[in-house]
């Protein structure tokens, strides 16, 4: 009987052992299994960090030189951030804003200031300037003079039909002395503000903006007065090929601004927008891709 006893004793503390040692591999199992969660999930985690927030799709109108040019440069750098970029293409100034209106963008890129307020004025649109990116000075070209001082009498001057253009024309050409507004008119300025005319320029104002270069190219006029977009659209150089250029200073209310609907102003994909457009690579891509015939602006 003691001997039995003595035998169940031993395989009690056999099977104590075994058990013991069961459990403390179990649990270094687990507490290893544990450790290699934890640090998968810290690699995961590390990993969704650097890929940086998924801002989602942004979805932005723009005329098609300079500025679809710029977007098209911005958006790689906006990937790297977490924001896809949609470019729609537009070839006049009228589409971008109805569409804008009509939630089929998300914003737009094209216009200034003056004509933004116009536009919203005239329409009763509800947009917003969420910030300015750069300034596309007007040039005066002609196909047979090679200067302003060259101009003849008489000489027939053809401009952008759009009227708020008419005031920072008008504004460029009294600066190069060619015109003398009346006091105190700024850039709500009109031909019928013309006080004096030495030359008795002849100023034409029916043909469309878009279409400005075609005039230029048929040689329909003296001079032609074309956007910086549409110059450079149609293979002109604006800094080279003018005879006449709008001052390009970091205070010119004609900066072109990303506009948005309102309250979109504030939204996180338009903010890394602006932020990505005004950063040091798309000025330094801006100020060589146009050598200075689009100009950045800071704010």
């Amino acid at each position: 009987m003691r001997k039995l006893l003595q035998g169940l004793g031993i395989t009690a503390l056999s099977v104590g052992v075994l058990a013991a040692c069961g459990t403390e591999e179990n649990t270094n199992e687990n507490n290893a299994a544990g450790t290699n969660d934890t640090e998968t999930n810290n690699t995961e985690n590390a990993n969704e960090e650097a890929e940086g927030e998924d801002l989602g799709t942004l979805v932005v109108g723009a005329s098609n030189v300079p500025h679809a040019e710029i977007l098209e440069f911005a958006a790689p750098l906006l990937e790297e951030e977490g924001l896809t970029l949609e470019i729609e293409s537009f070839n006049d100034y009228v589409l971008p804003n109805e569409a804008l209106a009509a939630g089929e963008i998300d914003a737009n890129y094209f216009q200034h200031i003056p004509y933004l307020e116009t536009q919203i004025e005239e329409h009763g649109y509800d947009f917003v300037n969420a910030g300015g990116i750069h300034i596309e000075p007007i040039g005066l070209y002609s196909q047979e003079f090679d200067s302003i001082e060259a101009l003849p009498e008489g000489a027939e001057i053809i401009m952008s039909s759009a009227i708020p253009d008419h005031g920072r024309i008008l504004k460029m050409l009294e600066e190069k002395g060619l015109i003398t507004l009346a006091d105190g008119v700024g850039i709500e300025a009109t031909i019928d503000d013309i006080e004096e005319n030495p030359n008795n320029f002849e100023f034409s104002a029916n043909v469309e903006a878009a279409l400005l270069p075609t005039a230029y190219e048929k040689g329909e006029g003296d001079a032609v007065l074309i956007n910086s977009n549409y110059a450079l659209d149609a293979g002109l150089n604006p800094l080279e090929d003018s005879i006449a250029i709008e001052s390009s200073d970091s205070d010119n209310p004609y900066v072109n601004v990303i506009a948005t609907n309102s309250g979109d102003e504030e939204d996180e994909r338009v903010l890394k927008l602006i932020e990505v457009l005004r950063s040091e690579d798309v000025r330094d891509f801006i100020l060589e891709e146009y050598e200075n015939a689009v100009v950045p602006v800071t704010e």
